[in-house]
């Protein structure tokens, strides 16, 4: 694992950024995994900008989304789709069978498991995995005490992800449960970059980097990854 440190936030995304189009330019048919939310959505305009003006052809990559709401419909500005598709796909113009996204109303979401392991089996990987960190030190929505072997799956939320996710819709939601890929597909993808930003992360940041690597601290699993970057503004670095 290596850590970066850049002045703000702008910097960070922008460099972010940089990594998804260099892929793309090595490796056209890249598979690329990212999170939504407010830490990548700095980076998600930066990559559309780039791509415009360097002209960046994204028409054979493949895009995994991290994790869902369950029960959250698609078309509700909260759910990570939604996200998706206004930050970076309608721009983009990535074609639906680019796209691999959980569906998060399925009768059966353990075979939406299943599908998207599949996914990324047939795929051979993931080629670069851009996530967040929680405050709780969650990745995804895999949360503190989460089985680091496991692939995707779906998990109850704890109080505080439930908390903070209500910032992402216009009322009072019910969120119980998330839809995720596995800490397993997190060690497995070729590179990872943890993204966190200002100050409510800097305390979280220092558990993950300097503590015991730990299923209480989901995040601490990017201590073990080779491949693996942590990128924070000089904020979340604060107490580093």
């Amino acid at each position: 694992m290596e850590l970066k440190v850049f002045k703000n936030y702008d910097e960070l995304s922008q460099r972010a950024a940089d990594e998804v189009i260099n892929l793309v330019k090595q490796k056209p048919d890249a598979v690329i995994c990212f999170a939504s939310g407010n830490t990548p959505l700095s980076t998600c305009q930066w990559i559309v900008k780039k791509a415009a003006s360097e002209k960046i052809d994204f028409s054979k990559a493949s895009f995994i989304g991290l994790d869902e709401w369950v029960g959250i419909s698609p078309d509700n500005i909260g759910s990570c789709r939604f996200f998706f598709y206004e930050n970076l796909f309608k721009p983009l113009h990535i074609a639906d069978e680019q796209i691999f996204l959980f569906d998060a109303l399925a009768k059966d979401l353990n075979n939406e498991c299943k599908k998207m392991d599949n996914v990324i089996a047939e795929k051979q990987g993931i080629d670069l995995m851009i996530v967040g960190i929680g405050v709780n030190g969650h990745v995804g929505f895999n949360e503190p005490g989460v089985d680091f072997n496991l692939l995707s799956h779906v998990i109850d939320l704890h109080e505080s992800t439930k908390s903070v996710g209500q910032k992402y819709f216009a009322g009072t939601t019910d969120l119980s449960q998330g839809i995720t890929l596995g800490l397993a597909h997190l060690i497995n993808a070729k590179k990872v970059i943890l993204m966190a930003n200002g100050k409510s992360k800097s305390e979280v940041i220092k558990q993950a980097l300097k503590g015991s690597v730990t299923e209480e601290m989901p995040a601490s699993i990017m201590q073990k990854h080779t491949s693996g970057f942590v990128f924070v503004d000089e904020e979340a670095g604060a107490l580093l």
